[in-house]
């Protein structure tokens, strides 16, 4: 205490001079209309940017729970489309009507990207979910855009998912606009672009034309977005158009995917292989 005794006695012209000098500026704005409105003004202004930068922070530091949120939202929309579409009457066969089982077989499981490759050969992707979540290898894997591709393997808490983007991987697809059947296959060189083929030339297809999976798929429901035409041509001598397509999903920016079970895998396939069918891609 006699240390900051001493201090003050020190310094009490300057603590003198700076009590004298806010007083006087108290006085100068709270008695000249002016200045009281300049320094009213310039406070309010800097009050509301201080507290637009605080907001905006606080957004930022949400914006994980958000996205989790509106993920989990997508993931019920997913399966209440799937269920939907499964259940929608085909008009040319009118006493048509799917089983609620088979309607209501895709379920969706939000899962984050916690890696991925884009630039080589054969590209893997790792997401945070694993078998302890209910994933298995086979299921196939989607965006909230389009297509990703398919897990290969599974630990405990992760997974590794084959992407589109693989030299060995194709999903079989259709032309949106006349539901013509083909395969969609990465050629390796751009991580936008995939070929669609065994689509024949004498066949319609039009540039921006959408590309969906087909109805013949063990993971994907039928009619997720792939990707849009982009080119077509026909080689030489060839009977099958060269399509060239834009994925819908940007693996550049990819944070959450959505992973789709199946849950009548098991019958469909034991029932084919009996049968000796053909199996799906």
């Amino acid at each position: 205490m006699y240390q900051l005794f001493q201090f003050i006695s020190r310094q009490r012209a300057f603590i003198l001079f700076a009590f004298l000098e806010v007083l006087s500026l108290w006085f100068f704005y709270s008695y000249n209309n002016y200045p009281n409105a300049i320094f009213f003004n310039t406070s309010n202004y800097y009050a509301a940017k201080a507290l637009g930068t605080s907001n905006s922070i606080r957004e930022y530091s949400n914006l994980r729970n958000v996205n989790t949120e509106l993920a989990s939202e997508n993931s019920r929309l997913n399966a209440t489309i799937a269920k939907l579409q499964a259940q929608q009457l085909d008009k040319s066969i009118v006493n048509y009507k799917a089983d609620s089982n088979v309607a209501s077989r895709f379920e969706f499981v939000v899962a984050k990207v916690s890696g991925l490759t884009t630039t080589q050969f054969n590209n893997y992707i790792t997401i945070d979910k694993g078998s302890a979540d209910g994933l298995a290898p086979g299921m196939g894997v989607m965006s909230s855009t389009g297509v990703v591709g398919k897990i290969k393997s599974c630990s405990e808490h992760f997974s590794v998912v084959i992407s589109i983007l693989h030299s060995e991987y194709s999903v079989s697809a259709k032309l949106k606009s006349n539901n013509e059947i083909g395969s969609v296959k990465w050629k390796g060189v751009n991580p936008d672009i995939v070929e669609m083929t065994e689509v024949s030339r004498y066949k319609t297809v039009k540039i921006k034309d959408t590309i969906v999976t087909s109805d013949f798929n063990y993971v994907f429901p039928p009619n997720i977005t792939i990707g849009y035409v982009k080119k077509v041509g026909v080689k030489p001598d060839q009977t099958f158009h060269q399509i060239d397509v834009q994925l819908a999903t940007n693996f550049h920016t990819l944070a959450y995917v959505y992973v789709i079970n199946n849950k009548l895998l098991g019958e469909q396939k034991a029932l084919e292989e009996k049968s000796g069918d053909v199996k799906p891609k």
